[in-house]
């Protein structure tokens, strides 16, 4: 049995902007795009979730009314080749709630939660990607062997389009930066 015969076609061909704003939100579900080609997301824990959701609603509070914190959306990093990346949290312009695609100067934070299959993605592919694309921080979280989350917190130099590393955190963030906000992700 080929990969073909187990995966449609469509995941096999470069796919375009424009044809990957014409499918319906079941298709896009579970992928993001990659230089045009279609990458599939491995399933997500419970407490991969739960960490993402926690995080994001203390990230909204803190926010106040300008910006927004979600969970699961796709963001344009870029048109060609096109990349979509689904970040696990994004801090996002509150005035673009309604535009379509989120691109990356309506974002300011992006937030990977780290697990397993996606370990080099998150911590040295999507970091890149996101830098480049001028997103101005990005925090990554790591889920340690102890249960208690380690979260790594970086800031763009806009210079050399890189992140700089900012702050480290075991079980409670307290980032000053963006905003102020306190969470406790060791409670999960």
């Amino acid at each position: 049995m080929t990969a073909e015969m187990v995966t449609p076609a469509w995941m096999h061909t470069q796919i375009s902007a424009q044809q990957f704003d014409s499918w319906s939100e079941e298709r896009c579900a579970g992928i993001e795009i990659v230089d045009g080609m279609v990458a599939v997301r491995p399933s997500a824990s419970k407490r991969h979730n739960r960490l993402a959701r926690i995080l994001a609603n203390a990230l909204d509070t803190a926010a106040g009314p300008d910006w927004n914190a979600d969970t699961d959306f796709d963001v344009r990093l870029q048109d060609v080749p096109l990349t979509n990346r689904r970040p696990d949290v994004i801090v996002y312009r509150a005035e673009t709630i309604d535009l379509t695609p989120t691109r990356p100067e309506h974002v300011l934070l992006v937030v990977e939660v780290v697990s397993p299959g996606s370990e080099t993605t998150d911590r040295i592919v999507k970091v890149d990607q996101y830098a480049k694309a001028g997103i101005p921080f990005y925090w990554r979280i790591e889920q340690a062997a102890t249960g208690v989350p380690i979260i790594y917190t970086y800031v763009l130099d806009p210079a050399t389009k890189a992140y700089r590393d900012g702050e480290m955190f075991t079980g409670v963030l307290k980032a000053a930066a963006p905003f102020s906000v306190t969470v406790d992700l060791g409670v999960i």
